[in-house]
């Protein structure tokens, strides 16, 4: 199974959404750190990815070219200038057309509000994903 992982900035989500399925999902799991910048990528494969993809044109290329089972990130992956800009339209758009299952976790920033995520904590998202590739993958 390849899971990716999309974050930008100093990928704090990401780095613990990689702990997390390293530690729920022992069985063979690829896990892929695409992160757009440098930072980033390094501290989701400190995490555990077991392999790292950087910036803009990499993300776009990986996402065009490879098949993934999942894609996981915050709001801001499918938001054209999300993650205080560092998601491009280029980035959004790809990531928008992958052939898989979106992950999407509904942080509160960019303006964005989803009904009914209001009292639910990152944790309970990142416990429900887990949950559903379980399922689903496994």
């Amino acid at each position: 199974m390849k899971v990716a992982i999309l974050d930008a900035q100093g990928a704090g989500l990401g780095k613990t959404l990689i702990k997390k399925i390293r530690k729920d999902i022992p069985s063979n799991i690829y896990l892929i750190a695409l992160g757009t910048n440098p930072i980033a990528t390094s501290n989701m494969l400190n995490a555990g990815a077991n392999e790292g993809i950087t910036g803009e044109e990499a993300i776009c290329r990986f996402c065009q070219s490879n098949y993934i089972d999942c894609i996981i990130g915050p709001i801001g992956i499918i938001s054209s200038g999300g993650i205080k800009g560092e998601i491009t339209p280029s980035i959004s758009q790809a990531v928008f057309e992958l052939n898989c299952t979106k992950y999407i976790i509904p942080i509160k920033k960019h303006g964005i509000y989803i009904p009914g995520t209001q009292n639910l904590k990152i944790k309970d998202f990142m416990n429900e994903i887990i949950l559903n590739i379980k399922d689903k993958f496994l």
